[in-house]
């Protein structure tokens, strides 16, 4: 299984959903590995604690030996970080993706990371993405490598209207690039029940026919204190409400297998 968590808008809670959701995962028993993709490193921070010079070369190294020629591209390694939670292992990002892409871009590497991903397949049981707040080169990496797509929303106006062109763009990526490519659906996220303007949206959504999915993560002040901590939810606090909303939206994506 590979799914990755994408939403071009920034602010939406890629990095927190997918971390969370791979360390439940790992919590279950599943071999589970993170593929941080985004330069910022804020997946690579949250389940390793590194940052700066201290980050493993992790995914940047694949990518500076893939622009290689001849046998040293086609021996390209990856360096996996076991994390200190059981069957939770990150391949980690760095702030030197951002200048690495247009190298990436100019010579043609958008299916370099589905070949890497093949090879992947046969250590982990689930392989998550966390990808950038931007529809780039790595990003679309991610589109045309995994076999499923989970879309963050945060119920605000614009992530309304960004979010119809986000699902349009990903049915083209999948028409030209990935045929097996399924949207798994919307996840609700930093949901308030009692104020007015989310609920107005949701509702909208879902007479849209939208595909929502029924478990929405609530707004809680424990996901930045997991962030600091470099714990996620479901070692931090287990019986929290939103580290039980994560397991439920776990299991309802499980289910669907």
């Amino acid at each position: 299984m590979r799914r990755v968590v994408f939403n071009q808008k920034g602010g939406v809670g890629k990095s927190s959903i997918a971390c969370n959701l791979a360390a439940v995962s790992a919590a279950e028993g599943y071999r589970t590995l993170l593929i941080d993709l985004d330069a910022q490193a804020n997946s690579t921070h949250y389940l390793t604690g590194f940052t700066g010079d201290a980050i493993p070369k992790g995914i940047t190294e694949f990518f500076k030996q893939s622009l290689s020629s001849g046998l040293a591209a086609k021996k390209s390694r990856v360096d996996v970080q076991e994390t200190r939670f059981a069957n939770l292992y990150v391949l980690t990002a760095s702030a030197e993706l951002a200048d690495l892409q247009p190298k990436l871009e100019a010579k043609h590497k958008i299916n370099k990371l589905r070949k890497l991903l093949d090879q992947l397949d046969q250590d982990y049981e689930r392989i998550y993405l966390d990808t950038p707040p931007a529809l780039n080169f790595y990003s679309v990496s991610a589109l045309i490598a995994a076999d499923r797509v989970l879309i963050p929303f945060d119920c605000d106006s614009f992530s309304r209207q960004a979010l119809y062109g986000l699902l349009a763009e990903i049915e083209e990526i999948k028409e030209d690039h990935n045929e097996a490519l399924q949207v798994e659906g919307i996840v609700v996220n930093q949901f308030q029940p009692r104020a007015s303007l989310p609920q107005q949206l949701l509702d909208e959504l879902l007479a849209e026919q939208m595909p929502v999915l029924p478990v929405y993560l609530m707004s809680s002040v424990k996901m930045r204190e997991s962030h600091q901590a470099c714990m996620p939810l479901i070692h931090l606090e287990p019986r929290h409400k939103l580290t039980l909303q994560f397991v439920e939206l776990l299991h309802l994506l499980e289910s669907a297998d």
